[in-house]
């Protein structure tokens, strides 16, 4: 099985790179950055890409999205310590076959890659759920994370601030959040906000 890994921190790629050597995969090329990984995949024509999803230039997503176009017969299974549901999406609508955890033991981590390199079909990315918002749920919650008061969310989109309460309260059992900072962390990281 032949494989291009990408990581932009130069010792873990490194012990990346010998650990699946080690697994019994041909590491065909090892790249540092986003555009790097991508020229080695389009070079190398390997079975499947092994990217980190945070990567300078092109990020592992991006990786993903141009590998699905240029060069769709090469698996991309991303290999990361992030699994935020906002970055879990975008892999999947990248086209990501798989999602690793760097802190997977090495005979793990190639059991989950050969599983995934055999099975190409079945997607391995963990299911994310985003809560639907209403419209004015929607206003509201930028406000929120910009630290204004009910009383000032009420006054900018023209409402009472029981309205706003009615909101807040949904906002906060949709998210499952406990309060406002909670319900607009949780938001960031399902990127329902920037």
């Amino acid at each position: 099985m032949k494989l291009v890994i990408a990581d932009d921190h130069p010792l873990f790629l490194m012990g990346l790179g010998y650990a699946l050597r080690d697994q019994g995969f041909e590491v065909l090329a090892q790249a540092s950055d986003g555009q790097a990984a991508l020229d080695a995949c389009l070079r190398h024509q390997p079975d499947a890409a092994l990217l980190d999803v945070k990567m300078p230039g092109l990020t592992g997503i991006e990786v993903c999205a141009r590998l699905k176009r240029e060069a769709p017969q090469v698996l991309s299974v991303l290999i990361t310590t992030f699994s935020e549901p906002a970055i879990v999406q975008a892999a999947r609508d990248a086209g990501a076959r798989g999602y690793l955890s760097k802190e997977t033991p090495p005979e793990e981590l190639a059991r989950q890659l050969r599983e995934i390199m055999a099975r190409p079909e079945i997607n391995r990315l963990p299911n994310v759920v985003v809560p639907r918002l209403t419209p004015r749920e929607s206003d509201v919650l930028p406000l929120l994370a910009q630290g204004y008061s009910n009383k000032e969310i009420a006054r900018s989109l023209g409402v009472s601030p029981d309205t706003i309460k009615d909101h807040l309260a949904r906002l906060y059992t949709k998210l499952d959040a406990g309060d406002r900072t909670q319900a607009v962390s949780r938001a960031r990281t399902l990127g329902l906000i920037a």
